[in-house]
């Protein structure tokens, strides 16, 4: 791992309650690990919201080799170590936080879970972690960052300077320390899983849904019965172009991101003066001109699986991207699920990853305390890993102790 982002230089002020153990709610005793949350969350979610969550595009086949990646490597202990002071502190970009792993930007959120984004911004702010806003959440970044300290954001941005300044200028007066920009969504994916579900951006009313909603009177009126009180028709808030309800058409000239390039990035860097981040990059080649455009970090990433089918999997770049990084921090999302693929992931050059999906369906299943408890169990996944590995801190996770299926791993 690159030692300068991994020493401790400021740590972000958190509620003491987030060391005090909590006692797991009894909804939730049976859920034993991440990948526990899903099925509760179909039956809970009317299917074009879980569709829309749940799936990838085309074939599926990026979605899953993502979860196929991690399997490709296993890993070589060591033992005879003391490792009783073991922790999971980590630091980018000068804040120390008390995890290796927080939540990415979904959009929609709080189609899921009532104020997701909230509800995930709150939680990370209580973890000490990172939680990434949405360009494309339903409430107000304003909003998120008052409940969220440890909160970034991530902006979605044609190639229209107009529409970047103001935005960025936004970002800015909010009080956000950290910009991601997301570059892989050129144009929307083939989401066929959304059309067999019955999903659809703007989301239609139709006697199909309104029939889902009927069988899941939890979610119509838990989650978007009181949205609808509280606040209204959900909007797109965070675009940079005027809020829109979710019913409303997004395909309008002049919010195209086929245009968006590096002149774009270039003019993001004089802009924003904070650290900036670009997600969905996975060529070296993009890594490159990234660091020499004066990024500060990059999100290696698919974008879940969800943009250009068959896209290779961010845990068979990573080494890759991390020979180009130099000083960058390197994040890595897409299809981590358990202890073990955090670890396998810092072993192969990441600083911090992002978990998307399961924190979702945390979100929906159980509120705050859903997403408390998923955090726990990933917590302590990665401490019981490392003991066993013979660690005592996430520097220690080296290339030397994972083999892949070509024998020993080198970086």
């Amino acid at each position: 791992m690159n030692d300068t982002a991994t020493q401790a230089t400021a740590t972000i002020p958190h509620s003491p309650a987030a060391a005090r153990p909590a006692a797991t709610p009894r909804a939730l005793s049976n859920i034993l690990c991440l990948e526990d949350f899903e099925e509760p969350a179909r039956k809970l979610l009317p299917r074009p919201i879980f569709g829309f969550i749940s799936g990838g595009v085309e074939s599926n086949a990026a979605r899953d080799g993502n979860r196929a990646a991690f399997d490709e490597f296993q890993f070589l202990p060591r033992v005879l170590v003391n490792t009783r002071a073991r922790h999971q502190k980590t630091t980018l970009f000068g804040r120390t936080y008390d995890l290796p792993f927080g939540f990415p930007p979904m959009g929609g959120t709080s189609l899921a879970a009532y104020m997701g984004d909230t509800v995930l911004a709150k939680v990370a702010g209580e973890l000490n972690t990172v939680m990434i806003q949405s360009g494309a959440s339903l409430m107000t970044m304003e909003k998120v960052k008052e409940v969220g300290p440890t909160a970034w954001f991530q902006a979605y941005l044609p190639g229209e300077p107009e529409i970047i300044t103001p935005l960025i200028e936004r970002v800015k007066r909010t009080g956000f320390e950290v910009l991601v920009l997301t570059v892989d969504v050129q144009v929307s994916g083939n989401r066929e899983n959304n059309v067999r579900s019955g999903y659809s951006s703007p989301l239609k009313p139709t006697a199909r849904l309104a029939w889902d909603c009927m069988l899941r009177p939890r979610w119509t009126l838990g989650t978007f019965g009181r949205t609808l009180m509280t606040y209204g028709m959900p909007h797109l808030e965070n675009l940079g172009y005027p809020r829109l309800p979710i019913l409303a058409n997004l395909e309008r000239p002049g919010r195209s991101r086929d245009g968006l390039s590096w002149e774009h990035v270039e003019l993001i860097r004089k802009l924003w003066k904070g650290k900036l981040v670009l997600k969905g990059v996975l060529s070296k080649q993009d890594v490159r001109i990234a660091r020499e455009s004066g990024v500060d970090g990059i999100m290696v990433s698919n974008h879940g699986g969800r943009q250009l089918d068959h896209t290779v999997s961010p845990l068979k770049v990573l080494p890759s991207v991390v020979s180009e990084a130099g000083n960058m921090a390197i994040m890595l999302d897409s299809g981590v699920r358990r202890g073990s693929d955090v670890l396998k992931a810092l072993a192969l050059g990441a600083h911090f990853v992002f978990v998307g999906r399961p924190f979702l369906y945390a979100a929906s299943v159980g509120g705050e305390a859903g997403v408390h408890h998923g955090a726990k169990l990933l917590r302590e996944e990665i401490s019981r890993n490392m003991a066993m590995l013979g660690i005592s801190t996430l520097a220690e996770m080296k290339p030397e102790l994972l083999v892949s299926n070509r024998g020993l791993v080198e970086v």
